[in-house]
């Protein structure tokens, strides 16, 4: 059902003396999506609320899940709602990262917005992680570029995926390619930490996805009958999380693993992977199909979501380091999780905001035209009135969006 189509390039400037028939058109709906943008009025850009409403949502869950993850061992029905959140909620980011990716190509603009936007960043926040962790109980753990740790993963991820688009663009049937070689490697425990090879490429189906996937796919989710379907799935998703909590190892969600070190044989591995594939899809849609279309008062928030991914981490590893948890017993309460709930999704709230990305904006959106080469085409456009500013801006609101869709990725 799915195919990797090729986007036609942007139309040219119409001429002084072009008529109306012959002037080029407002953007489609795909290729507004597709930058998360839209004419506004004046020609300004609106950003597409639906993926922004998906992208906090997403990193509001990120941050509940972390913050739910020391009470686990308390409580049977936080460990289902744990389960059942890490099953879609990191697959949902990738695919959107993925449906944002679907335009790039090695161009030097693009090149340079990835490499601002997602791998200086991880080099930024990697060794941040690591001093941190180093200052505060570990003064041996080593400061490496090649073994993220903690939340960095994603960003390195990202990057790699990009990188490898053109080549997804160009085959046939990309998705059972990819699955195939996620599953081989579930089965393959010498793969190594080494950028964190084992999660790259178990969840890189997903990002192969979003490739695949058009504007139609995310309508098809939310029309109503889907919307009214994805209730009892959700229901017995949970039913099932709640059976299969202290049954089950909750290391499979993090997929950075083989199934050799999980203690199974391969092929169970393999099963057990393919069988996640499948049942994170189905939440995945679930997810998608009650997002909000309409503009609500959390949207804006959903432009800032990389900023609460890489930030609240340094919260998350200072409660578990300096036993938060602990001084707090009665926070493992019903009504304790319930404070715990609503503060962790209060904190990714204003992680989001305006403030802190005014603050931090210097680490997540560096500006560093001094260590490119100056683009001549680009610039040549930019001097005759093009349409370099306009694309510029729409390609890198697309860059920016895909790097904040790491918002949304678990980790231990």
């Amino acid at each position: 059902m799915f195919h990797v189509g090729h986007e036609r390039s942007p139309l040219p400037p119409a001429r002084p003396g072009a008529t109306a028939q012959s002037a080029p058109s407002a953007p489609s709906a795909p290729e507004a999506v597709r930058t998360g943008q839209g004419s506004g009025a004046g020609g300004a850009k609106q950003r597409d609320a639906f993926f922004d409403n998906a992208k906090f949502l997403a990193i509001a869950l990120v941050v509940v899940g972390h913050a739910w993850r020391p009470v686990i061992d308390d409580s049977r029905a936080v460990l289902a709602a744990y389960n059942f959140v890490y099953a879609f909620h990191m697959p949902a980011f990738i695919i959107v990262s993925g449906y944002f990716s679907r335009s790039f190509d090695m161009r030097p603009g693009r090149v340079r917005r990835l490499v601002t936007g997602v791998l200086v960043p991880y080099l930024i926040f990697e060794t941040a992680y690591s001093l941190f962790r180093k200052a505060a109980d570990s003064p041996d753990h080593p400061v490496s570029l090649l073994d993220p740790w903690y939340l960095t993963w994603f960003l390195i991820a990202l990057f790699v995926w990009r990188l490898t688009t053109p080549l997804w663009k160009t085959l046939r049937r990309p998705l059972p390619i990819a699955l195939g070689i996620a599953l081989l490697a579930s089965a393959s425990p010498d793969i190594g930490n080494d950028l964190d090879l084992q999660r790259v490429l178990q969840l890189l189906p997903f990002f192969v996805l979003g490739l695949c996937l058009r504007p139609e796919h995310f309508e098809r989710v939310r029309q109503r009958g889907a919307r009214l379907l994805s209730v009892p799935v959700a229901a017995a998703a949970l039913v099932f999380a709640y059976w299969s909590g202290p049954r089950m190892n909750f290391e499979w969600f993090y997929h950075n693993s083989s199934g050799q070190e999980l203690g199974v044989p391969w092929w169970i591995g393999v099963a057990m992977n393919l069988a996640m594939f499948a049942c994170s899809l189905v939440l995945s849609a679930c997810f998608f199909a009650w997002v909000p279309r309409r503009h609500m008062w959390f949207t804006a928030l959903g432009a800032g979501t990389l900023y609460a991914y890489l930030l609240h981490g340094f919260l998350v590893q200072a409660s578990r380091i300096f036993g938060w948890y602990d001084a707090f017993p009665w926070i493992t309460t019903p009504a304790g999780i319930v404070v715990l709930t609503i503060g962790a999704a209060a904190l990714a709230a204003v992680l989001c905001s305006s403030p802190v990305r005014r603050t931090f904006r210097f680490a997540m959106e560096p500006r560093m035209d001094w260590l490119f080469k100056r683009d001549a085409a680009e610039a040549a456009r930019q001097r005759t009135g093009g349409p370099a500013g306009s694309a510029g801006t729409a390609e890198s609101a697309e860059s920016a969006g895909a790097a904040r869709t790491a918002e949304t990725a678990g980790s231990r």
